[in-house]
C-alpha cells in the first residue's frame, strides 16, 4: 500500500512530510475558528451573522490568496511561495488572539485567509509534480488527508484550552496556538528542492500569460473544475463551521462531550481522505468524485434532520467525516493533470480557491438561515445544494487517471 511512498527520493520524501505538515497546520488555524465561535457568541462579542460573515470573509479572501498564490508559484517556484504563505497565515491567525471586537477580528481573519488559500495552491502542485503517474492519485491525496490530522489536534486543544483557562482569555490562546506553523518553513527552507517539471518549464521561458487559464485551450476546463470544487467546498464548509455549535446549542451537549462526537468525524475524515486516495487510482477520478458526493449528501441530510439518539448520531460522524472530507482527494491529482506545466499553478490555485470564495458564502447563509429554522436544517440544505453541484460536474470532467504531465506546447500542439 505504500509503495508510492517507497518510490520517492530522498529529496521526494521530504517534499511529502513539509507537505503534510503545512496542509495540518493550515487546518489547525483554520478550524480553530470553528471552536471559538460558541465562546465569543456566549461572551457576547459576536452574533451569530456575525460569526458567519467572519468565516465567509476569510474563505473569500483565501480565494484571491490562492489564484495570487498560484501565480507566484508559476512564476517564481513551488517551494518558496509554500514558505510565504504558510508563515502568512500563522501570522494572521496569531493576530487574531489580539483582537478588541467583530472588525478587528473580521480584517486579521480576511488577511489570514491570504496564506490559506495560498498554502493549498503552492502545496497540491509541489506533490504532484514530484510524483509519478502511477501513483498520483495516493500520493497527494494523502498528504490532504493531514487536513484531518491538524482538524484533530486542533479539536484536542480547544478542549483542553475552554476547560482550564476563562472563556475570556481561552478564544485568544487559542489564536495564539495559531503561530505555531511557521516553524514549519524553516525545514521547507533546507530541505524541499523545486520540482523537476518545473525547473525544466521554467528554464525553456515561453510561458504563456496566466490568463490563458481563460483562454480557448483552457476556459471550460476551468470553469469545471472551479464548480466542482465550489460543490465540494460549499459542503465541507456548511458543516464543519457550524458542527461544534449545533452540537452544544441543539443537541445540548458539552464541551467535553462534544469532543468525543468530534473526534469520531474527524477519524472518519482521515479514513475518507486516505481511502478516497487509493481509490481515485483504482477506479479513476471521476467516479469517484460522483460516490464521494451522493454519499456526502446523503450522510449529511440523515445527520441534520432525522430525529435520533445522541448514539446514534456518534456512530453518524464516522461516516459524515469519510464522505465530507474524501470528496478531496481526487481534486489536486485531477487538477494537476488537466492544466500545463507552465500554468499550473494559476489554474489549480484559481479553480480550488474560485470554487472556495463562492462557497464561502454558506456558512454566511446557514448562519442567517438559522434566524428563521433549525441550525441543523439550516445545514443540511445547503449541503446537498453543494454536493448536486459538484456531481454535475463530475460528470463533465475528463477521465485523467494515469495521466503524463504536460507542458503548453504539448497541450496546444507548439502555438
Amino acid at each position: 500500500m505504500l509503495d508510492w511512498y517507497r518510490d520517492l527520493s530522498g529529496a521526494g520524501r521530504a517534499t511529502f512530510w513539509a507537505c503534510f505538515a503545512g496542509f495540518a497546520l493550515d487546518a489547525l488555524d483554520v478550524q480553530i475558528y470553528s471552536f471559538v465561535i460558541p465562546t465569543m457568541i456566549g461572551l457576547a462579542l459576536l452574533t451569530r451573522e456575525q460569526a458567519g460573515i467572519i468565516a465567509t470573509s476569510t474563505l473569500v479572501l483565501s480565494a484571491f490568496g490562492g489564484w495570487f498564490a498560484g501565480m507566484l508559484a508559476d512564476r517564481f517556484g513551488r517551494v518558496r511561495t509554500l514558505q510565504i504563505t504558510v508563515l502568512w497565515f500563522a501570522v494572521f491567525t496569531a493576530a487574531c488572539g489580539l483582537t478588541t471586537g467583530f472588525y478587528p477580528l473580521l480584517i486579521c481573519r480576511s488577511l489570514q485567509g491570504l496564506g490559506f488559500g495560498g498554502e493549498w495552491a503552492a502545496g497540491s502542485v509541489l506533490m504532484g509534480e514530484v510524483i509519478a503517474a502511477r501513483h498520483r492519485g495516493r500520493a497527494v491525496g494523502f498528504v490532504q488527508s493531514s487536513w484531518s490530522v491538524g482538524w484533530g489536534v486542533a479539536a484536542i486543544l480547544a478542549t483542553i484550552i475552554l476547560r482550564v483557562v476563562p472563556p475570556a482569555y481561552a478564544w485568544r490562546a487559542l489564536f495564539f496556538v495559531g503561530l505555531l506553523p511557521a516553524l514549519v518553513t524553516f525545514a521547507i527552507r533546507r530541505y524541499v528542492p523545486e520540482p523537476a517539471p518545473f525547473v525544466r518549464a521554467h528554464t525553456a521561458g515561453r510561458a504563456p500569460g496566466t490568463l490563458a487559464i481563460f483562454g480557448p485551450h483552457l476556459w471550460w476546463t476551468t470553469l469545471r473544475c472551479s464548480v466542482l470544487a465550489l460543490g465540494a467546498q460549499g459542503g465541507y464548509y456548511s458543516i464543519t463551521t457550524w458542527l461544534p455549535t449545533f452540537l452544544r446549542t441543539e443537541r445540548h451537549i458539552t464541551v467535553m462531550g462534544s469532543l468525543s462526537y468530534l473526534m469520531v468525524v474527524i477519524v472518519g475524515s482521515f479514513c475518507g481522505y486516505v481511502f478516497s486516495a487509493y481509490l481515485c487510482d483504482a477506479v479513476g477520478r471521476r467516479l469517484n468524485f460522483l460516490m464521494f458526493a451522493v454519499c456526502s449528501a446523503g450522510v449529511v441530510f440523515l445527520y441534520t434532520h432525522v430525529a435520533i439518539s445522541d448514539a446514534v448520531m456518534l456512530v453518524l460522524g464516522f461516516p459524515l467525516g469519510f464522505f465530507a472530507s474524501g470528496v478531496f482527494s481526487g481534486m489536486g491529482p485531477t487538477f494537476t493533470e488537466l492544466y500545463p506545466t507552465e500554468l499550473r499553478g494559476a489554474g489549480q490555485g484559481f479553480c480550488y480557491n474560485a470554487g472556495r470564495g463562492f462557497a464561502a458564502f454558506f456558512p454566511t447563509l446557514v448562519g442567517s438561515a438559522s434566524a428563521v429554522l433549525p441550525l441543523g436544517a439550516a445545514i443540511g440544505y445547503f449541503a446537498v445544494i453543494a454536493y448536486g453541484l459538484m456531481a454535475v460536474a463530475a460528470l463533465t470532467l475528463p477521465e485523467t487517471r494515469g495521466r503524463e504531465l504536460a507542458t503548453w506546447a504539448d497541450m496546444t500542439g507548439g502555438h
